[in-house]
């Protein structure tokens, strides 16, 4: 495949060309009768006569393709791909890596083999040429347009990536964000990993003047992208603190006036953070963020936001145990409440970053889905916030037989059992200790409520559900009991706050963190009885409050339970309740009021055989 929007028919073989590609082959260039090859650049085969050029097509491209679907993929030379950088970081002119150009998404690959499965996967899925339309395609997210090219879904081959999936990840940044403005504005926003520039340019685009937007990429793609997608949004983008972009484009600005500004800047998110002071910063690299944190935690501001997503699940969710170790200094194990262990690890991640400027965090948020952990915090300066902080890293001991755990308690002489009797019915060691993690809380309520109210405002109707869960979640309360109260933390729009006023803000919505939730979480499916019929999840939430627990659904595990219930007490509830395979459920219903009755009898004062009876 070659790089053009054309088909090229070369000895029976279908050829696609998918890029721009312009093949000097006419008269006015070359002398009659002699043409270029179209796969190679000009300074590496000059254009010759016909027969002279089909032996090389014969000797190089032809011999080294791959087949799919009755299309020839033949080598390409061509300067599709970017140069290799060398180690200095300057890229070196005129090597360019022959690759093959997949004929479903236009993707470019070196090797023929990563080619082959590449095409295998795409044959898996049933995906054809219609599912990657040609050109740039245009996408609408929360009234923001944004340019995407046809590799947009291929991470390590695209700069400019973009996941469709990533939205609620998005949207709950943007509230976060939102819920910030309130408190103080005008706000030094940045995004340090741009790409497509989305989540700037939806930020500059609904905030407005509240919000001065900064977006970075190390990539010359991105930022051309990133342009691009700026003046799609009527958004003018500044050229940041490389080269005097603004002045350039003053001529072709628009008529209409722009709605927004951005800062557009080419610098890798390291220098940026350094160099200036932001008041909310989001952490969104391909992977871990890990080698970030520090440069964040040194420049922002007191009480700011910094936000990190952390995309590498392999590692969070103990795929990976020795990536684990090396990246978070963690060592852990696949558990049934693995999403909320990795949740805690990269918020303990996150602690010590910010203990080492001498800076103390409150957790705001923090969320693990399928594809992603998002973990926001907001900062406090000084060393005694940093030494609360630093006090609630904790080992987690966890019992390998029935999932029981237990965060340790401080101190040098602590009991490390766990409150199961799996040790003295088992032989050996049955118990692990995991961490260290973050001990505390993960959610601040109140500041999820003014979440729910910036969602609502913005007509974020995808992310409502989520945030009703979270907010339930930080009061360990059904859905049903969730009231919406006011907060009394709205400020007027347009003014900024003093100092004390952000204090305050802080007082207020420490009252909500101290009412700490349960941590983690038991899944009913894994405690099941063998041979009973579970009840039904709500019912089982309704039957533990009845007996007096908190309890609440967890958004971490669809079948998952949190409450303050010890796993036998979880456990003497689920097989009260649970009928055995074939019963009725009137029949389940008569004994379950006999069983209750007998034990109400059993516990009267001077039971005797006449009051049985």
């Amino acid at each position: 495949a070659c790089v053009c929007g054309c088909k090229l028919s070369l000895q029976g073989s279908v050829i696609d060309r998918w890029a721009e590609l312009t093949v000097l082959s006419s008269a006015e260039n070359y002398p009659a009768g002699r043409k270029s090859c179209p796969l190679c650049p000009e300074e590496k085969f000059k254009a010759c006569y016909s027969h002279k050029l089909r032996r090389h097509l014969q000797n190089l491209h032809w011999k080294v393709y791959v087949e799919f679907k009755g299309s020839r993929m033949c080598i390409c030379h061509l300067a599709c791909r970017n140069p290799k950088p060398s180690l200095s970081g300057d890229q070196v002119s005129g090597r360019h890596m022959a690759h093959f150009h997949c004929v479903v998404c236009s993707v470019t690959i070196a090797r023929k083999t990563d080619m082959v499965s590449h095409l295998k996967r795409h044959f898996n899925k049933g995906e054809t040429e219609a599912s990657y339309p040609g050109g740039s395609d245009i996408l609408k997210e929360l009234g923001t347009n944004v340019q995407l090219l046809p590799n947009h879904s291929t991470p390590l081959k695209s700069d400019t990536y973009f996941n469709r999936k990533m939205k609620p990840n998005r949207q709950l940044v943007f509230c976060s964000l939102a819920v910030l403005a309130e408190e103080r504005n005008p706000l030094e926003c940045l995004d340090a990993f741009g790409a497509t520039g989305i989540m700037g340019l939806q930020w500059a685009k609904h905030l407005r003047s509240t919000v001065r937007v900064t977006i970075t990429d190390i990539s010359d793609t991105c930022v051309k992208m990133i342009r691009e997608n700026c003046e799609l949004n009527n958004i003018r983008a500044d050229g940041g603190s490389r080269g005097p972009r603004g002045p350039d484009r003053a001529g072709c600005e628009p008529e209409t006036a722009p709605v927004a500004t951005v800062e557009v800047a080419k610098m890798d998110a390291n220098v940026m953070m350094h160099l200036r002071p932001f008041d909310y910063i989001h952490l969104d690299p391909f992977g871990t963020a890990v080698n970030y944190l520090d440069a964040a935690f040194r420049n922002v501001r007191n009480l700011g936001i910094i936000s990190v997503t952390s995309t590498d699940t392999g590692s969070l969710y103990a795929k990976s145990p020795n990536v684990t170790l090396r990246h978070y200094g963690c060592h852990i194990v696949r558990t049934e409440y693995y999403k909320e262990l990795a949740a805690r690890m990269v918020v303990a991640t996150v602690a010590r970053a910010a203990a080492r400027c001498n800076k103390g965090i409150e957790v705001l948020l923090a969320v693990a889905l399928e594809h992603f952990v998002l973990v926001v915090v907001r900062v406090l300066r000084g060393p005694t916030q940093a030494d609360e902080s630093a006090k609630k890293l904790r080992k987690l001991v966890h019992c390998q037989w029935c999932e029981e755990r237990m965060f340790l308690k401080l101190g040098n002489m602590v009991d490390d059992t766990v409150p199961c009797h799996c040790h003295g019915s088992l032989p050996g060691k049955t118990a692990v200790q995991l961490g260290p993690l973050w001990a505390g809380p993960l959610f601040n309520t109140g500041f999820l409520r003014r979440m729910l109210s910036a969602a609502v405002q913005h007509s974020m109707d995808d992310v409502q559900p989520l945030v009703k869960t979270l907010i339930c979640e930080s009061e360990c309360t059904t859905l049903k009991s969730l009231t919406l109260q006011t907060t009394g933390l709205c400020f007027p729009a347009g003014k900024r706050k003093s100092v004390e006023d952000c204090g305050n803000v802080v007082k207020k919505l420490k009252p909500d963190a101290s009412l700490d939730h349960p941590p983690f979480y038991y899944s009913i499916h894994r405690h099941s009885i063998r041979s009973m019929n579970m009840p039904k999840l709500n019912k089982f939430l309704q039957y533990l409050t009845e007996a007096g627990f908190r309890v609440s659904r967890t958004h971490f595990d669809p079948t998952g339970v949190r409450t303050d219930a010890t796993l036998q007490q979880f456990k003497s509830v689920l097989t009260k309740y649970s009928v055995p395979t074939g019963t009725n459920t009137a029949g389940a219903g008569q004994n379950r009021v006999l069983h209750e009755s007998a034990e109400l009898l059993d516990t009267k004062p001077n039971g005797s055989e006449e009051t049985k009876r």
